[in-house]
């Protein structure tokens, strides 16, 4: 299995039989350089989406144009690529789909979510977070989220041993939370952040996070470095 990190909160995830793209920015993105887009994109499968915002779905109309890959999300999120003919699964927070031989779990995160289009943002269905089985792994993919309450189950049933959690702060939960969150809901073996070092307001360097687990291995890769697991 192989994590790949494209900047912001954007990841490849290459597990089972599938390429999974989740929340997919490359072009805007200020941490991902453009060069190594065709590499990004190669062979994707499936495309996930935590929720509407533009850092996570502005692209998603060409990406899912050049690749043919699946666009998973929530229903009325969904409907937006829908109706723009793009190929996608629909589902909902508890539910669980087949991407290629991985198990996708929608899980609920606590953000909120929206679509600007030339008449305004829309409403683009609730936030959402992710578990990835496949493997002999659980990866938990929190998506824009603040610490909450969810995770004391979803840790307890879904037991991650990897969680890829937002962490720079202002607009989610930062370094701090991101690791109080950790050790008090889930027993991560690797830990992962994300929506950082993006812009000024956000968090810049992981070293909070990493003071605040110890035992547990807490990897900051740069943009394309290559995770095996």
């Amino acid at each position: 299995m192989k994590v790949i990190w494209l900047g912001h909160a954007s990841f490849r995830i290459e597990i089972e039989d599938a390429v999974l793209l989740i929340d997919p920015w490359l072009a805007g993105n200020p941490s991902f350089p453009d060069d190594s887009r065709d590499a990004a994109l190669a062979g994707a499968t499936h495309i996930l989406l935590t929720h509407g915002h533009f850092d996570h779905t502005s692209e998603i109309d060409q990406i899912a144009s050049e690749t043919k890959a699946t666009v998973c999300c929530i229903p009325e999120l969904g409907g937006v690529f829908e109706a723009n003919g793009h190929s996608v699964v629909d589902w909902n927070k508890g539910g669980t789909i087949d991407c290629a031989g991985a198990a996708v779990s929608m899980v609920n995160a606590v953000h909120s979510s929206s679509m600007p289009t030339a008449d305004g943002a829309i409403y683009a269905g609730t936030e959402s977070g992710f578990m990835i089985a496949g493997e002999g792994h659980m990866i938990y993919v929190s998506g824009d989220t603040d610490i909450m309450a969810d995770m004391d189950w979803m840790g307890d049933f879904y037991q991650p041993d990897i969680g890829i959690l937002c962490a720079g702060g202002h607009y989610t939960m930062g370094m701090e939370g991101a690791a109080y969150a950790a050790k008090r809901y889930f027993n991560f073996k690797t830990v992962i952040p994300c929506h950082y070092k993006t812009f000024p307001l956000l968090a810049q360097d992981a070293q909070p996070l990493i003071d605040g687990l110890p035992g547990v291995d807490v990897k900051t890769p740069e943009v394309m470095d290559v995770l095996t697991f």
